[in-house]
């Protein structure tokens, strides 16, 4: 099974699992949750969002709005 459908279907079972069974999963990865990177203060990162937002303000980047996306969404599907 692939990780995209394994995450789905983890997703939708924390979402309805009972407060127990919650708390026990969070417990199993409780340690790893707290270790992760906080981005807002990995530097790379933030280097990364400073570049992207210079490209979009500059007009370097083209980008969609909302509407346009789900018109191309929708055009792909049908295609």
């Amino acid at each position: 099974m692939a990780a995209t459908a394994i995450r789905d279907r983890l997703y939708d079972y924390i979402r309805y699992a009972d407060e127990k069974k919650v708390k026990a999963i969070y417990t199993m990865v409780e340690e790893e949750i707290n270790e992760q990177i906080n981005l807002w203060e990995d530097k790379d990162f933030l280097k990364e969002i400073d570049m992207r937002l210079d490209e979009y303000e500059s007009g370097i980047v083209k980008t969609s709005t909302w509407e346009e996306v789900k018109q191309k969404a929708k055009l792909a599907k049908k295609g």
